[in-house]
């Protein structure tokens, strides 16, 4: 018997303990797009890709000429020059090709610098808040997790903008 109360008040301090714990939940998509670094990250990747579209453009404009004049004087060719001409503008589509997929690896990895730096800055001040309020957990709103009680955690969003000096 003596046991079995030691076990009850054991049982009631974890719950209260456990009762007692804060948990905080974030929205860090709507801080980010709040950020200033994110709209110059934004528009610096759009510039990036404005280039690169336009370099890929100026490349196929070429290979339509250079195609369009083949096809204009290949009938007075030589077969020789004729496969030369072809292997010209087959390595210029291929350059072109290669071109494309070394612009997307580009902007890939310049968009994941970029992101990194703002993400590391968020992550930090939740961090920050979490630590400062006593969280237990801060937990992303809408990341895969199905439910979030809201009245049972804390949405924490509006301080850690505070804290990174966002409206």
């Amino acid at each position: 018997m003596k046991k079995f109360i030691i076990c009850a008040i054991c049982a009631i301090c974890g719950f209260t303990t456990a009762s007692a714990q804060k948990f905080g939940h974030v929205n860090t998509q709507e801080i980010i797009q709040a950020m200033p670094e994110f709209a110059t990250a934004r528009t610096e990747i759009d510039k990036l890709t404005q280039q690169y579209e336009a370099d890929l453009k100026q490349m196929q404009e070429e290979l339509q000429k250079k195609a369009d004049a083949f096809e204009k004087e290949e009938a007075t060719l030589p077969d020789n020059i004729k496969q030369r001409r072809n292997q010209e503008l087959n390595d210029l589509y291929q350059r072109i090709q290669q071109t494309y997929q070394d612009n997307q690896q580009a902007l890939a990895k310049a968009q994941q610098e970029k992101m990194q730096a703002i993400t590391a800055k968020v992550l930090d001040a939740i961090k920050a808040i979490g630590q400062e309020g006593g969280y237990v957990y801060v937990m992303e709103m809408g990341a895969g997790i199905p439910y979030i009680s809201t009245t049972l955690s804390t949405d924490v969003t509006a301080q850690v903008k505070a804290k990174l000096g966002l409206k």
